[in-house]
């Protein structure tokens, strides 16, 4: 028994790691002189949430995430629900650890793997809106000591690239030295010593090492380090309070979940945070509803013009997360700047996962529904890989009586 167990254990974890190391005032009184009679006032900005199809929506999520976590799928999920202004949902279940009491709330921080890409170009976006970078800078601009194999390539490289994982690098080159927090400055060193397998801009090879030259142009833009610019520049502006980039930080946090090999806890490793701005940001999930709601409204710290073209595609990539053809066939898939862009007939989403340590994230935008989700779990397995297709599709299928849906007039007597 315990031989059969242990073999599911590493069954398991194989294939986790082969899906995710690879790869979102009041109106004035009325004054009159002559006898009330009613008055029809429309408000200005209806409330979201006060849509009942939308609450349907939501609820018949909800469901589904306690229904995954009572068979076992997990230990705990943090969800946050984003719909044009509104924060419609932000909210955890289960336990940070199995065997405590602690439960999973809006403010339990978990690491989010590789949605940390998409939080750093969100951050490059707005150091491109202050005109401290800009998307086709050349690397050695601000690294001039920095090489790859070829000189050409070298010159050629620019910070699109790099977000856009289009450097001309070998697929996950020296991820097994990140797995062993190798020192970053290491780790980029060793890039001169690959073959590369294109020009850049040429062909999409995803990487943590190539990425994470973004932290390393950001600090000598800005003359700080890359997480105190995404501290000053992303995380306060927002009121993203539990968000962080370091080993230390969500160690000194007291409402942390821990991850899970199935039902095991297990501790919180060094890996990755070498490789901060690919795999490093630690957050909750009312941390990702700020963050998203920032990027659906392009808000006061967020401008429209970099987010938009943060969001273009650059390079065609295969989407990973099969699950999305339960929702509707994906028609191509592609690599912008720090995220997934996902097309069927009729949609498109701006989609990213993250695995790293026993964490799942995931996180995906549809601009033109207006709607955002982002989950986050503290163990890998189905329920990470299915939450955002299924979210999806329920939506949808409310979708129609979501968008008839108009509030009732406030009939007021003078």
């Amino acid at each position: 028994m315990k031989i059969a167990i242990t073999i599911g254990v590493i069954i398991v974890g194989a294939m986790v790691f082969f899906v995710y190391s690879a790869d979102d005032k009041p109106n004035p009184p009325l004054k009159s002189t002559h006898v009330a009679q009613p008055k029809t006032i429309r408000p200005k900005k209806v409330d979201l949430v006060s849509n009942p199809f939308v609450q349907q929506a939501v609820d018949e999520f909800e469901n589904f995430i306690r229904t995954e976590l009572a068979n076992k799928q997990a230990p705990g999920v943090a969800v946050a629900i984003v719909r044009d202004t509104s924060i419609i949902l932000v909210k955890g279940y289960g336990l940070r650890e199995v065997g405590k009491p602690d439960s999973v709330d809006a403010q339990t921080v978990f690491r989010v793997g590789s949605v940390s890409k998409s939080i750093t170009a969100t951050l490059a976006a707005e150091l491109v809106n202050e005109n401290i970078i800009h998307w086709d800078d050349p690397v050695i601009k601000y690294l001039p000591r920095f090489k790859l194999k070829s000189e050409r390539a070298t010159q050629q490289l620019k910070i699109r690239h790099i977000l856009s994982h289009t450097e001309g690098l070998p697929y996950h080159a020296f991820t097994d030295m990140v797995d062993r927090n190798a020192p970053v400055d290491t780790l980029i060193n060793y890039l001169s010593t690959l073959d590369l397998i294109d020009e850049p801009g040429k062909v999409y090879s995803y990487q943590n090492v190539g990425f994470s030259l973004i932290g390393k142009v950001i600090e000598a833009a800005t003359h700080k380090s890359f997480e105190e610019v995404l501290t000053e520049k992303l995380f306060l502006p927002l009121g993203m309070k539990n968000a962080s980039a370091s080993l230390k930080k969500i160690k000194s946090n007291a409402d942390v979940a821990m991850p899970h090999q199935l039902i095991l806890p297990l501790t919180i490793s060094s890996a990755y945070y070498s490789v901060a701005p690919a795999g490093g940001i630690n957050a909750s999930a009312f941390d990702l509803a700020l963050w998203l709601k920032a990027l659906l409204t392009s808000n006061t710290v967020l401008s429209a013009g970099p987010i938009n073209e943060m969001l273009q595609p650059q390079v065609r990539a295969v989407a990973r997360n099969l699950y999305f053809w339960q929702w509707k066939p994906v028609r191509k898939s592609y690599y912008a700047l720090g995220w997934r862009i996902v097309t069927f007939r009729d949609d498109t989403i701006a989609y990213h996962g993250g695995y790293v340590n026993h964490y799942r994230s995931e996180v995906a935008i549809n601009r033109k529904k207006k709607i955002a989700i982002a989950v986050l779990v503290n163990s890998p397995g189905p329920l990470a890989d299915q939450a955002i297709p299924r979210f999806f599709k329920i939506y949808d299928q409310h979708l129609d009586s979501i968008n008839r849906w108009k509030p009732k007039p406030l009939v007021v007597n003078k």
